[in-house]
């Protein structure tokens, strides 16, 4: 399990443009990086509009917002615009960096077990260590968590 205070697992993926996206491309700014299960499904576009909405306070306080998911690039960029989210959307689609970060994990809904993406925010700092980890996430009130703790 990643630990708060540790180095944040590097990563290069796809936006919702299709442009390669890097933590390093960050260095210098505070990181919210959230880990969500499914565009356009209830929680997660609350979860996402609650960002879009708290974006300014977010942006003023020096901070990026990344959201992460294993939609294709596609479904994110018509999810994005849908939404009008001002944040990229980030597509790993074989698992490697939700496997990375430990949020592709064993779920169970309605009596049924399968792998997915538990709901997770990491708080990375300038230099690249997590700040502070909230998993699994309960969506209200988390962006006001977030913002607190930047």
């Amino acid at each position: 399990m990643l630990k708060e205070g540790q180095k944040a697992p590097v990563f290069i993926l796809d936006d919702d443009q299709g442009k390669k996206v890097s933590l390093a491309d960050f260095k210098g700014q505070d990181v919210v990086l959230y880990f969500y299960p499914k565009d356009m499904t209830p929680g997660c576009t609350q979860e996402a509009c609650d960002f879009r909405d708290n974006w300014g306070a977010i942006k003023k306080k020096g901070a990026v917002v990344l959201g992460v998911s294993a939609d294709p690039v596609k479904k994110h960029g018509a999810f994005k615009e849908k939404y009008k989210l001002p944040f990229t959307l980030l597509s790993d689609e074989d698992k490697k960096m939700l496997k990375q970060y430990k949020v592709w994990q064993k779920k169970k809904f309605m009596g049924r077990e399968f792998m997915g993406i538990v709901r997770s925010t990491f708080l990375i700092d300038k230099s690249g260590k997590i700040k502070k980890i909230w998993s699994p996430v309960s969506v209200k009130d988390h962006v006001k968590e977030v913002l607190e703790n930047l």
